[in-house]
């Protein structure tokens, strides 16, 4: 998943804002990505997206790679921020994002966000302006990555409900967004959809010397092709649970560059924050 800087009210992976930094390879820069991170503190904005990429160079890079264009309706909690970030509906007045988008906590009527449509552009989307945020609490650019938006008003759509014990943290996930669809690219106006594996916290770490596995979740394929962008930092990433509803398990958080082979995808652990995030909501 790559992340760029976009403005000083939200953040993750670009830095300073407006550039999109190489992302870092292993090795000493490692430590670049705390940097990266920590930019928001400066008042970057880091930003990630459903990346659909070629795995190599001189592979063909038409408009989507690895993904596909969402349908209609397929994921009625899906909301596109005006800092160009992703978030789902927690509530039809809460949206759940990363707490890297936005710049701490307080009123704040300077987001947009738009809801309802898969295309950007469409005359039907809803557009709801934002009264407060809620940054986590603690949040300094290493975990603790989610944020809640309050809106204006309700939304009436379906919500997405979020994972509050570890059980759907493996399997098969769905990551959706307008982020980018390589890396470097262009945000995109259509809604893009795609599915990533559960990689374990062990094999995470063998690229990510920074992880907390307490608080964050990878996925991603080893061989590439399939990840988050620029773009849709914030955004869920799920799956369906016993019942088959869907259930939100991460939030796009960071990684390096997007969909680079042996580099998953890093995601809030959203079972990890269940209760901080109820509690919070129910206070908002």
């Amino acid at each position: 998943m790559g992340h760029p800087a976009v403005s000083p009210s939200g953040a993750e992976r670009l830095c300073p804002a407006g550039r999109s930094p190489q992302p870092p390879t292993r090795g000493s820069q490692l430590k670049l990505i705390s940097a990266l991170k920590r930019c928001v503190a400066a008042g970057a904005v880091i930003l990630a997206a459903v990346s659909l990429q070629p795995t190599s160079a001189s592979a063909a890079a038409p408009p989507v790679v690895g993904g596909t264009r969402a349908a209609q309706g397929e994921f009625p909690f899906m909301v596109r921020l005006s800092m160009g970030c992703g978030g789902a509906l927690y509530a039809k007045d809460i949206v759940l994002t990363a707490a890297h988008c936005v710049s701490g906590s307080g009123n704040n009527t300077g987001i947009t966000a738009t809801a309802g449509v898969v295309d950007l552009n469409s005359s039907s989307a809803i557009k709801v302006r934002s009264t407060k945020v809620l940054q986590a609490p603690g949040y300094n650019g290493t975990g603790k990555d989610w944020a809640l938006i309050k809106l204006a008003q309700p939304i009436n759509l379906p919500t997405l409900k979020i994972a509050e014990t570890t059980a759907y943290n493996s399997g098969t996930f769905t990551v959706a967004g307008w982020g980018a669809a390589r890396e470097g690219g262009a945000q995109q106006r259509y809604l893009l959809k795609a599915q990533v594996p559960f990689v374990p916290d062990s094999t995470c770490r063998q690229a990510y010397d920074e992880l907390v596995p307490s608080e964050e979740i990878c996925a991603g394929y080893n061989e590439g092709g399939v990840d988050t962008c620029q773009g849709d930092s914030g955004g869920p990433m799920f799956r369906k649970d016993n019942a088959g509803v869907w259930t939100q398990v991460g939030i796009v958080s960071w990684g390096y560059g997007c969909a680079r082979a042996g580099y998953p995808g890093v995601y809030t652990e959203v079972s990890t924050f269940a209760a901080a995030i109820k509690s919070a909501a129910a206070n908002l």
